[in-house]
């Protein structure tokens, strides 16, 4: 069974940074396309940054520019380095593979205040 362990989320002021780390207990983690997901109050999940095994990124345009994914595939870590937080940044964060598998990590949450 793999485990997803996200840490790093905390309450910051708008305009702050933050970064997340999650560790995966995947044999295969370098050849895994791995991502951060996001899902605030009341709304889906949604995908916000992702990382290809050969190193391609991609972002949603809500984050794109300010927040930057990577991965340490020797300690199997994937990170998500989030500046120039909004309020709207608030959500539990997330990394799962691209498509995402069907279980899911505790998450970590992230709170923006204005």
């Amino acid at each position: 069974q793999v485990q997803l362990v996200e840490s790093g989320g905390g309450l910051v002021q708008s305009g702050g940074s933050l970064r997340l780390s999650c560790a995966a207990s995947i044999i295969n983690f370098n050849q895994v396309f791995m991502a951060w997901y996001r899902q605030a109050p009341g709304k889906e999940r949604e995908l916000v940054a992702s990382l290809s095994r050969i190193g391609t990124t991609s972002y949603a345009d809500s984050v794109n520019g300010r927040f930057t994914i990577s991965r340490d595939n020797i300690k199997r870590t994937v990170y998500l380095e989030m500046s120039s937080l909004k309020p709207e940044d608030t959500a539990v964060y997330y990394c799962n593979a691209v498509p995402n598998w069907s279980f899911w990590g505790q998450g970590t949450q992230v709170t923006v205040s204005s």
